[in-house]
């Protein structure tokens, strides 16, 4: 059962890619700032726990989503455009 915990991670991982290329793409971040900084903080609230019970697709997920909310984070604060 284990597979379909990794099948989660990718999904829920790839669904990042997408928001943070246009992000990227655009230098800018039009997404709520309040929602990105509680999905910020609740994932990388959850990689912490997860990392304390040793759940290796649990910390994964949580740490790459933290990644991708960051990453959004850092253009809605400094915009390019």
């Amino acid at each position: 059962m284990e597979w379909i915990g990794y099948v989660g991670v990718g999904a829920f991982a790839l669904a990042w890619i997408p928001q943070c290329w246009d992000t990227a793409k655009a230098g800018r971040c039009p997404v709520n700032l309040g929602f990105l900084l509680l999905a910020s903080l609740g994932s990388f609230s959850l990689a912490v726990y997860a990392f304390w019970r040793r759940d290796v697709v649990f910390s994964s997920i949580n740490t790459l989503t933290t990644l991708g909310a960051l990453v959004n984070v850092f253009y809605r604060l400094f915009p390019r455009a």
